[in-house]
């Protein structure tokens, strides 16, 4: 059977095509493209009228590829951008009349679950409890778990875009911007140190998106080869602040540069940095791993299984 599953982030949509058979499956096509449906609209809670027609024309484009690709069914989501706007359920509508795409939009609680099960099939978590992070455009998600179960999950409006309209205000970004970020995080993530009191993950999991950006520019700037088809990329903790402490200093044209970066990252890429350092030294994580699979591969997971139980999955 062939399925398609379409991720609409806030930054980034995504389409995957596969050909399944019980739980695996075997990648047919893949696509990602900056939409940037929240650019200009998210902190007011609004997708704006130009950002609505990136998306339509996106799914269109999407659309003709499912056609002709024979896909059995699409399984759409939404995420933060479109769950947090007034105007959100209205574009859902639209995209429906206008592509044909049923989109489902799902909680962060869901975005979340979603994420673990897509880095579990990832890659071996073990028992051992780690720390799950993924950076949106809208919202970041956590998760504590190890192999076996989730032991705490949340998501967090505080996503890169959100970020980058609030605290990138030049370029380079200042001293004094950092700081205010990183007064914004220790207030918004109360509840991620709640939780890291209680369950002590030492290890960080970053899933998709900044992530992949991060091992890029450390594996060409260590002559490290990356396969393809590798589930687990390549980064560690001294590379990651070798890396940061260079974009810091970088504006766009020269971030742009830099060996491994793609327009698609540049933006967000450097208040996602900080984050992701303010996590590091806040939680005092000593080990970084980086899984290729996220929402998109657990949303899929997901989908074969509630085929499976309608007898439909072969």
């Amino acid at each position: 059977m062939r399925i398609a599953v379409i991720d609409m982030g806030t930054n980034t949509f995504h389409l995957l095509i596969v050909d399944v058979k019980d739980e695996e499956w075997k990648i047919v096509y893949r696509e990602k493209a900056a939409v940037k449906i929240g650019k200009n609209g998210i902190n007011q809670g609004r997708i704006t009228p130009e950002a609505e027609q990136r998306a339509l024309d996106t799914l269109n484009g999407f659309k003709a590829i499912i056609d002709a690709e024979n896909v059995y069914r699409v399984f759409a989501t939404a995420t933060s951008a479109i769950r947090n706007a007034s105007n959100g359920q209205d574009i859902v509508k639209r995209i429906l009349e206008e592509t044909g795409i049923a989109v489902r939009v799902i909680s962060g609680l869901e975005e979340a679950e979603h994420i673990y099960y897509g880095v579990k099939k990832a890659m071996p978590l073990g028992s051992r409890t780690s720390l799950i992070m993924d950076i949106g455009g809208g919202s970041i998600e956590f998760i504590i778990g190890n192999e076996n179960e989730i032991l705490w999950k949340q998501s967090f409006e505080v996503g890169g875009q959100r970020l980058v309209e609030k605290f990138h205000k030049t370029d380079p970004i200042t001293d004094q911007d950092i700081a205010d970020l990183k007064s914004y995080l220790e207030i918004k993530l109360d509840e991620l140190f709640t939780a890291y009191s209680k369950y002590q993950p030492t290890t960080l999991i970053g899933s998709s998106g900044t992530f992949d950006t991060l091992s890029d520019i450390y594996c060409i700037a260590e002559g490290i080869d990356r396969d393809l088809e590798m589930t687990e990329y390549p980064l560690t903790i001294t590379a990651f602040h070798k890396i940061l402490q260079d974009l810091k200093v970088k504006n766009r044209e020269d971030r742009l540069k830099i060996p491994g970066m793609i327009p698609l990252r540049v933006d967000m890429i450097v208040v996602a940095c900080l984050l992701i350092e303010f996590v590091i030294e806040k939680l005092q994580i000593n080990h970084i791993r980086v899984s290729a699979y996220a929402l998109k591969e657990g949303v899929l997971l997901n989908t074969l299984r509630n085929l499976e139980k309608e007898n439909t999955l072969n």
